[in-house]
């Protein structure tokens, strides 16, 4: 049986390209979900938060974003910084490959390959 592989992707970013293609490149066919379009709850984001490994929400969150300055996240909480995600998908870092109960951020993109 082989295992789903799901990328949060976001086609206008060259790392996103790059990973997806990494994937294709390997006969890895992933579910793609455009999360521009159908951004992850505050459910999903934990979820991914857990698989990633990470322990707190602004690993995920893209601090170099204008946006995220405009919202003066520096000093939020991590249910604000969640929040502010899910509201707002291009602070999301991206992109993130999920396979079973393990996530990667695909930066560099051939950090997704410790989990395929």
């Amino acid at each position: 049986m082989t295992k789903t592989v799901t990328i949060f992707h976001n086609p206008r970013c060259s790392t996103s390209r790059k990973t997806l293609e990494l994937l294709e490149e390997r006969g890895i066919k992933p579910d793609v979900v455009l999360y521009m379009d159908t951004p992850p709850d505050s459910k999903q984001i934990h979820h991914l938060l857990k698989q990633l490994n990470f322990s707190s929400a602004r690993q995920l969150i893209r601090t170099k974003e204008d946006l995220y300055k405009e919202l003066n996240l520096a000093d939020a909480s991590e249910q604000a910084l969640i929040e502010a995600m899910t509201a707002n998908p291009k602070l999301i870092e991206r992109p993130i490959v999920v396979t079973g109960e393990q996530a990667r951020l695909g930066r560099p993109p051939e950090n997704v390959l410790e989990i395929i």
